[in-house]
């Protein structure tokens, strides 16, 4: 419960604003639709996500609370009601808590149900975004992890510097027209106005490397090396190459047999002309 009250006001009041009692009821949630697929089943699609035993108290108060505050925002109103909660003894909490576990134990047997009325095409389909779905969340966390730790932003490229330096009086409506138009702007700037925000990119490539390594000489101290970055390159060893001398064969006629006797090294010339003195 402390990690869903951790993922940040502003997930719950997206979440609280769009559930009423009825969808409490239903137990809303929907699981997202696989692009491309369609779940057309018998029951009429997958069975809702139900709601944690957090996101049943808060449904539950957020009306009491929008009443006593009206003037404030949601955001606000769910951060008072996460403070509520976490205020709430166990006892308080159990109704709400073995609710959600009902709930689970339902939704879990009616996703059963509902996979084993996919087509091989479908599931393979509805595991694949699950795999996204995990991944991305991965990201995120990982990405939230290493803001709290500090870990210094990544260096701007010429252009972005550019950008940040000109995005507010740039022309367009929309944020992609901004960008659209200073992309423009930048492809027409002379090489000697692009040499200026270059300089910058290079220094803050230094400003980069330096604040990486003083994050990471902390992160060994505090004993997080899984996040230094790998430097050993794994490198192929080099493999000595001999030089193969010239083997001539050398053949020796001898004149009372006449048979030819191979030699594949210079010594072999001696030893036939000592078999040859021996003949003699």
């Amino acid at each position: 419960m402390a990690t869903l009250i951790s993922c940040g006001p502003g997930f719950f009041a997206k979440t609280l604003g769009l559930l009423s009692s009825r969808s409490l009821a239903r137990c809303t949630c929907v699981c997202p639709a696989v692009r491309g697929v369609s779940f057309s089943t018998s029951s009429g699609g997958p069975p809702k996500r139900p709601l944690t035993g957090y996101l049943r108290y808060a449904v539950q108060q957020r009306p009491a609370v929008a009443k006593q505050y009206p003037d404030v925002r949601i955001v606000e109103i769910t951060k008072k009601i996460a403070q509520e909660w976490r205020l709430l003894s166990p006892e308080q909490k159990k109704p709400y808590q073995e609710a959600a576990l009902a709930a689970r134990e339902v939704y879990k047997e009616e996703m059963t149900k509902f996979k084993e009325q996919l087509t091989l095409a479908q599931a393979t389909a509805l595991k694949e975004e699950k795999r996204k779905k995990v991944a991305k969340r991965r990201a995120i966390r990982k990405k939230r992890e290493l803001t709290m730790l500090g870990k210094p932003k990544r260096p701007r490229s010429a252009f972005n510097i550019f950008m940040s330096e000109h995005f507010q009086e740039a022309t367009g409506e929309s944020m992609q027209a901004k960008m659209k138009n200073l992309l423009e702007d930048w492809s027409k700037l002379h090489t000697s106005q692009k040499e200026v925000y270059m300089q910058l990119a290079e220094d803050d490539k230094i400003r980069y490397k330096n604040e990486m390594k003083s994050w990471e000489e902390h992160m060994v101290e505090v004993g997080r090396e899984d996040l230094i970055r790998n430097r050993k390159k794994k490198t192929k060893p080099k493999k000595s190459v001999k030089a193969k001398g010239n083997k001539t064969k050398i053949k020796v006629v001898s004149e009372s047999e006449g048979t030819e006797m191979p030699a594949s090294s210079p010594g072999t010339g001696k030893s036939a002309s000592r078999a040859k003195k021996a003949e003699e």
